[in-house]
């Protein structure tokens, strides 16, 4: 019996959602509105509701078909279009082709675990060399290979106008496109060519969150598994500046203020109800600042203004600002009195290659006794990262999220 392709739509949903492999996405399945509809030549999203065109869809066996509904609906979980709109404005076929190499890696996991549920269509475009990329990460890998695409576009029109092929049709010689396909759906920022306001974006962001965790809890009830792109866009986020700040905070050692609003708990269990210590200042700090090249400077000014503003609060006894590459190029010292200009006043010295253990050699030899270490960097530094000293590290990392540090706590400056 032939049923239309609006019933098939509906038992492409049911089926994903009662999958243990696919269920975690059911809550974004049930996210804004899906259609079948004459116009659309292939699929596309607008970052919450899907359209998927009726010929292209007719043509799909069962598997390939649940493939693309998932596919759509893995863009609206991981936010592909809100969180990159940046991306899309800059240059929107790799934007497009970043975007559907992370989607397709998950179903073709998927895939392979049961092929019955989903196929990837022969269109879709996959590379297992991006298995647990970030979008990010491949768009900035893909446009260093020297993709082109088409530039300063914007966004599709949102109407199912396209030619489903990420709009790409006026595209030429593009070797990303040429090696990696053009996918064959839409990615719009919005139904009607409007961008998003600020608190649109955000209303969105908290829907996909709340449908995304509704999802686990019927995945987990099942056995199923959450991707790494998922669990990392649900994990707490936290501003790189409130981290830096809790964590300078968290040294203080000033001994010379009390305080009777808070009662000092190691005598308590003597009955004996004294003042705490109110601690204002921690000791020397140590800053040490990647010179590789990576860092921009607008980056680099925003990490000194705030790091100022927080020395300025804390008052550490001081603050050692190391400069390497491979080595230790130069150092700055600064103490009490400096801290509001000490944006202003930083020198780079070095600028070679990257060997973040050289800071932590230079700390041993130079027998510094410092409070903290402050590690500033882009990420790519050497695979073996000899880091033996105690002092308690925050990593502020601007670009590679996949650094694994050997100790201390990570923070990325710009989450994906």
């Amino acid at each position: 019996m032939t049923i239309n392709a609006e019933t098939r739509l509906k038992r492409s949903h049911i089926k994903l959602m009662k999958s243990k492999h696919t269920a975690l996405y059911s809550g974004v399945i049930m996210l804004g509105e899906s259609s079948v509809e004459e116009k659309v030549k292939t699929a596309f999203t607008d970052g919450v509701n899907k359209r998927y065109g009726r010929a292209f869809m007719d043509a799909l066996s069962d598997p390939e078909h649940n493939a693309v509904v998932l596919h759509e609906n893995l863009h609206v979980g991981l936010k592909h279009l809100p969180h990159h709109r940046s991306k899309w404005k800059e240059n929107k076929k790799l934007a497009n082709v970043a975007a559907d190499l992370v989607v397709n890696s998950i179903i073709k996991d998927i895939e392979a675990k049961d092929p019955n549920l989903v196929t990837l269509p022969k269109c879709a475009i996959y590379s297992p060399q991006f298995k647990d990329w970030s979008f990010t990460e491949i768009y900035n890998f893909l446009k260093e290979k020297g993709g082109k695409g088409e530039e300063g576009e914007g966004d599709g029109d949102g109407k199912g106008k396209g030619n489903g092929s990420g709009g790409s049709d006026s595209q030429d010689g593009d070797d990303v496109g040429n090696e990696y396909g053009e996918g064959f759906d839409e990615h719009d920022m919005t139904g009607d060519g409007q961008e998003l306001s600020e608190q649109e974006a955000k209303d969105l962001d908290e829907r996909i969150d709340k449908a995304l965790r509704e999802g686990g809890i019927l995945a987990g009830s099942m056995g199923g598994d959450t991707p790494r792109a998922i669990k990392e866009l649900l994990e707490p986020k936290i501003d790189w500046r409130e981290a830096l700040r809790e964590f300078i905070s968290e040294f203080s050692v000033g001994k010379d203020e009390y305080t009777w609003r808070k009662f000092n708990r190691r005598m308590l269990p003597n009955d004996l109800y004294l003042p705490s210590t109110i601690s204002e200042t921690v000791g020397e700090l140590v800053v040490a600042i990647d010179t590789s090249g990576s860092i921009g400077s607008v980056e680099l000014a925003e990490f000194a203004t705030e790091l100022a503003s927080i020395c300025e609060s804390v008052i550490p006894s001081g603050v050692r600002v190391l400069w390497w590459d491979t080595m230790v190029a130069g150092e700055q010292k600064f103490t009490e009195g400096e801290y509001q200009q000490l944006a202003s006043m930083l020198k780079p010295k070095g600028g070679g290659g990257t060997r973040v253990s050289a800071v932590a050699d230079y700390i041993k030899k130079k027998n510094i006794n410092a409070e903290a270490v402050i590690v500033f960097t882009d990420g790519y530094v050497e695979g073996d990262i000899k880091w033996d000293i105690t002092t308690p590290t925050l990593w502020l990392v601007t670009q590679n999220k996949s650094l694994t540090v050997p100790s201390g706590h990570k923070k990325l400056m710009k989450e994906d």
